[in-house]
């Protein structure tokens, strides 16, 4: 049995800001589940964690976090959630904050959190046989594991580095005066961390890690070029024996629409009258023309350029053409945010935006919608895809990504699970609405079978939670 430590800066139910939320709160558990390994989950404790957990917390103990020159009080907290032991790291100075990211010292609140979470190790009696830490948040608990620990403790000598990538986006840029300051790293450690004269901790992480994941098998392909590895093309080709792609899952007790209780009734595929009364539910709430006869088409998305929001905005009005209904949910960018709301004000029987996010809702229009846009110019693995399907909304997808692994076009047999595009551009994806549509009108029975169909396709952490563990047998 190996024990294994996932680190991370974010979990579901615990505090998420989105996708790599979800990835860690369900699967640790899915490993437990079907392997032989322990896998915990170490993470900040946030000032946004509820008291509905934070009052079921054990106090464990307390240590001093040396970083740089500080000398820094953590408290440990743990908590066992579905099978698995979450660690919370404690300091308000840096995790009682307005937001998880985004603020002006994170490169500083990361590295004590990536530190603490190795200097705690022995104080919850957990040296790990593997470390896996995902996205820029956690880089850095791998650049100390091999650059510091492993070097000067035998006890972490033996532990391996998995390091994975959901974003590439997001790399952890800072300038090279701070290697010693704020992250407490030698000058003979720059060349490590050190690309296009500034510090990457993404960087680091990769050279320092013993494997490197990505979220999606096409994923792990694409970010060797130029044009979906934001400048770290260099890099993964150089390291590309470490790299590959593990599709992500999701939670399937968590959204099912037969006892979700967020949604307005509750369907399967053998009882499926109720998706019609969450669509008049959604209509009805959202002041929309309560009608059955024509479809509603969702985008819940954050708003911003990589999620392919440029071809909706070039194909809006063309597509408010038709007898359709459509509703977007998600914030970001404010040229996004304004064309959306003026969409909506244009065309108030047929569009409906709500600049928000909110989990409850978002599973009401998965419920509600007949068809699901998720037309992204680039896509690590994207979840919403698999959640609509769930619900019984048929995806769009642009052809990137795992939108490309998980979803495949229904072409003239009918044999795929959705409606894709190759191409990137409005007319490309139009085409694909407009197929969507046009069958929903012209064989309800078909474009039903076809909802019921995607309903039942195994997106469960079944089959990753397995790639998983064969990739921690290669050290064994």
């Amino acid at each position: 049995m190996k024990k294994i430590l996932y680190v991370a800066g974010e979990a579901l139910p615990f505090a998420s800001s989105g996708g790599l939320g979800d990835v860690i709160g369900s699967l640790p558990s899915a490993l437990n589940g079907v392997g032989e390994d322990d896998v915990r989950v170490i993470m900040p404790l946030y000032s946004q964690i509820g008291d509905q957990y934070r009052s079921k917390f054990e106090y464990v103990g307390y240590t001093f976090v040396q970083l740089s020159w500080r000398h820094v009080y953590c408290g440990i907290f743990k908590y066992e959630h579905r099978g698995v032991t979450f660690y919370f790291l404690d300091n308000e100075y840096y995790f009682k904050r307005g937001s998880l990211y985004g603020e002006f010292d994170d490169g500083e609140r990361f590295a004590f959190f990536c530190r603490a979470a190795l200097e705690v190790l022995p104080i919850i009696d957990f040296i790990p046989d593997i470390l896996h830490a995902h996205d820029w948040h956690a880089a850095l608990s791998v650049i100390y594991l091999k650059r510091c620990y492993a070097l000067n403790d035998e006890r972490y000598a033996n532990t391996k580095a998995i390091f994975t990538i959901h974003n590439i986006q997001y790399q952890g840029i800072y300038g090279t005066e701070l290697l010693g300051d704020i992250f407490g790293l030698m000058s003979w450690d720059l060349g490590i961390v050190e690309y296009n004269n500034c510090i990457n901790l993404l960087k680091g992480a990769i050279v320092c890690a013993d494997a490197v994941t990505t979220v999606s098998p096409t994923y792990a392909k694409e970010i060797l070029s130029p044009k979906f590895s934001h400048g770290l093309d260099n890099v993964l080709n150089a390291y590309s024996y470490k790299l590959s792609g593990i599709l992500n899952g999701i939670d399937k007790e968590y959204y099912n629409p037969s006892k979700d209780k967020e949604i307005f009734a509750n369907f399967s595929t053998r009882s499926f009258g109720g998706k019609k009364l969450c669509k008049s539910g959604l209509q009805k709430m959202l002041s929309l023309p309560e009608r059955d006869d024509v479809p509603l088409i969702a985008v819940i998305s954050r708003l911003v350029s990589h999620k392919g929001l440029d071809l909706v905005m070039l194909a809006g009005d063309e597509l408010m053409k038709s007898d359709v209904q459509l509703v977007i949910l998600g914030m970001g960018d404010k040229s996004y945010e304004e064309y959306f709301k003026s969409l909506a004000e244009r065309y108030p029987d047929k569009c409906k935006t709500l600049i928000t996010y909110n989990r409850d809702l978002s599973k009401q229009i998965y419920s509600a919608a007949d068809l699901f846009l998720m037309p992204s110019r680039s896509e690590p693995c994207g979840l919403a895809q698999m959640i609509c399907s769930r619900y019984g909304a048929v995806p769009v997808i642009h052809e990137t990504g795992g939108l490309y692994d998980s979803i495949k076009d229904i072409g003239n047999l009918g044999g795929g699970n959705g409606f894709t595009f190759a191409a990137y551009s409005a007319y490309e994806m139009l085409g694909s609405i407009y197929r969507a549509v046009t069958i929903w009108y012209e064989d309800r029975e078909f474009f039903e079978k076809l909802q019921k169909k995607v309903m039942r396709v195994d997106f469960s952490w079944n089959q990753s939670a397995l790639s998983y563990i064969e990739l921690y047998k290669k050290f064994d």
